[in-house]
């Protein structure tokens, strides 16, 4: 499908420099742009190449101010970030969708579903199940009994949903996604073994939740395991029991939350991150990649790194020094020798 410079800008409320006749039928990243496509600078790091790219179309922030000629068509927005993002999600909308039940899925009689339901091959629905409407659920995904699935929610190859969960509107779950699996209870039973503690709760995941690939979610030991309204998780994330993740928090890949810690709101952190058990997390925190936080942070906004973690200046003065460290022992060992030196004459 092409669209010219005019349409797009209409469409984003943006500026056109340039050619607004000229089209485009595709999009590129800006370092292998491409005649016939669109591409956009939001990070400055890639400046250099809004001189040298291919592509007819470039999306840029009204702050842009070019230092040589620019090959392509600018479109200037108040956030190029914000508006590519506002194009691929028009882009995915145009797509055809996927309908129907194959033949190889199966669907529980007793359970009900909505409007243009997507059952892949192999997937299976359990006893009891509620689905919304257009629903996508891709091939060897496995739902047990009495799960609630709410609209447009769309649930990729491998996904593993327990009895019991509930899943909110507009919800995508990435393949090999686990949630409701047993939290890690056990009990010490005797001085070798350890007595399995019965998870019965459940995990609720509310609306506008994306999970990525590989992330598994436990359910609650008793209650649930709650990630409120528009939190985002990436790939290879593990998430205990009875935790709760506040609206809108993002999460990078391979961090692990253990039980019933507690995260609030928009908060963001990086890969690799830790945190123990029954913590309480005030709302904005940020967390650097592989910090360590093995107490609660309470003070909204508060920014640490390292593991254990701690405020992010105090960490980046301390690494100054600890970088360091070889040099200063060195010079502390040469004052402690002469030292003893002096010492000796006296």
């Amino acid at each position: 499908m092409e669209f010219t410079a005019k349409a797009i800008a209409e469409f984003l409320k943006g500026e056109i420099e340039g050619d607004a006749e000229i089209v485009i039928s595709n999009v590129s990243k800006i370092e292998e742009g491409e005649k016939g496509t669109l591409t956009f600078l939001a990070n400055p790091k890639y400046t250099e190449y809004a001189y040298t790219t291919e592509a007819s179309i470039i999306i840029v922030n009204k702050s842009f101010v070019p230092k040589k000629k620019i090959k392509a068509t600018p479109i200037k927005v108040d956030d190029a970030y914000q508006a590519i993002a506002s194009l691929l999600q028009l882009r995915e909308s145009m797509k055809p969708k996927k309908v129907g039940i194959h033949t190889n899925s199966w669907i529980e009689e007793s359970s009900k579903a909505g409007k243009d339901l997507f059952l892949g091959a192999y997937a299976y629905v359990g006893e009891n199940c509620v689905i919304g409407d257009n629903v996508r659920i891709y091939p060897h995904v496995f739902i047990g009994d009495n799960v609630v699935i709410g609209d447009n929610c769309i649930f990729y190859p491998g996904v593993k949903i327990y009895h019991e969960c509930i899943i909110g509107n507009d919800c995508i779950l990435h393949g090999g996604v686990v949630i409701g699996s047993d939290g890690f209870g056990f009990a010490p039973d005797t001085a070798k073994d350890y007595k399995k503690v019965p998870q019965i709760g459940n995990v609720v995941l509310k609306d506008r939740v994306e999970i990525g690939s590989n992330t598994t979610i436990d359910r609650a030991m008793m209650g649930s395991t709650i990630i409120e309204e528009g939190v985002k998780l990436d790939n290879l994330i593990m998430v205990a029991h009875n935790v709760v993740i506040g609206e809108n928090t993002i999460i990078a890949a391979q961090s692990g939350i253990a039980g019933s810690t507690k995260i609030g709101r928009e908060c963001m952190f990086g890969g690799q991150v830790g945190l123990v058990g029954h913590l309480e997390i005030a709302d904005k925190v940020m967390i650097a990649a592989q910090s360590g936080i093995p107490s609660s942070i309470k003070k909204e906004g508060t920014v640490v790194q390292g593991a254990p973690a701690f405020p992010i200046m105090d960490y980046q003065k301390s690494y100054v020094y600890f970088r360091k460290l070889p040099s200063l022992v060195a010079r502390i060992n040469d004052l402690e020798k002469k030292l003893k030196e002096l010492e000796q004459d006296i």
